[in-house]
């Protein structure tokens, strides 16, 4: 999808009426939402930012406040000193047809083939530990589970151990365990974080946020590094996040389970934004062994 006239004009709008269109650039990685970077011009300076247009109709039609949900996490995300881009604007659909948010251009770069792994892992977890302590405002997004209790959920015919996967879903239908709440990203993984001479200079796609379990970042994140590098990494993850979050944070597998439900699909599915992003040697039965190999790390 393209931007309309209107939308730039909107955009123009937001960030300065003297400025000009310099050049604009879809971005990689984004599948749920098409976003852009946009340079303008202004006398002699370039300013650069980033629309995301949500044109996912099923998407909005579960959540409809997802641009005021996007601008809300934003701010709260900066506003807590975190490594977040900077809201600048927010329609709901009424400039081009469809949701829109705009928001400051983050320095730095996915990075999924790392030098260093252990280092690169640690930085990772640092970084989610620091988002889950931030103080909570008055936010009024909860976190809820993508497949819930009364979701019917196959064993998928793909497994080599469904065994398995029978027992995870019996036990992700008991009631989930009681948390501290604290703020999550609810989609932190390593397609959404930025690099820049090896460390992390931010954290992107932010519309998920909400007040919830920390353990359901932490799974969400082992689940694409087991699918990207192997059980081993995930586990890596999971002790360093441990170090860095300290007594604040009890593990319970519950969450790591939930994370792997919450993707879990017959036919499997490969995440776009990994090749996108670099890394092309994932096939459809690297993915079924990796999840069944994570899965037996868990239970």
């Amino acid at each position: 999808m393209k931007i309309t006239e209107q939308a730039l004009a909107w955009v123009i709008q937001q960030v300065n009426q003297n400025a000009t269109i310099e050049s604009i650039e879809q971005l990689k990685g984004s599948t749920s939402s098409i976003l852009h970077l946009i340079k303008l011009r202004l006398d002699a300076d370039i300013i650069e930012v980033v629309l995301r247009q949500f044109t996912n109709q099923e998407w909005l039609q579960d959540e409809p406040d997802l641009a005021v949900h996007e601008a809300s996490s934003l701010w709260m995300a900066v506003s807590a000193g975190l490594a977040a881009p900077e809201i600048i604007a927010y329609d709901t659909g009424d400039t081009c047809g469809v949701p829109l948010v705009l928001m400051s251009k983050l320095d730095g770069k996915v990075n999924l083939k790392p030098k260093q792994m252990q280092k690169w892992i640690n930085e990772l977890a640092k970084e989610l530990a620091r988002v889950h302590k931030t103080k909570i405002y008055d936010f009024p997004w909860r976190f809820f589970r993508y497949q819930n209790a009364e979701t019917v959920i196959e064993v998928p015919s793909w497994s080599t151990v469904p065994d398995a996967w029978k027992t995870a879903i019996e036990l992700l239908a008991e009631p989930q365990p009681t948390y501290n709440i604290c703020f999550i990203h609810r989609d932190y993984h390593p397609a959404n974080v930025l690099w820049k001479d090896e460390s992390i200079s931010g954290v992107v796609d932010w519309v998920n946020a909400c007040i919830g379990p920390a353990g359901i970042d932490v799974g969400h994140c082992r689940w694409n590094l087991a699918m990207l590098y192997g059980v081993e990494a995930a586990d890596m993850f999971l002790a360093a996040y441990q170090r860095y979050a300290g007594d604040s944070f009890i593990y319970n597998v519950y969450w790591d389970l939930c994370s792997l439900i919450d993707v879990l699909s017959d036919p499997i599915e490969i995440y776009s934004g990994w090749e996108a992003f670099g890394v092309t040697e994932i096939t459809n039965k690297t993915m079924e062994a990796r999840m069944d190999a994570y899965l037996l790390s868990l239970l």
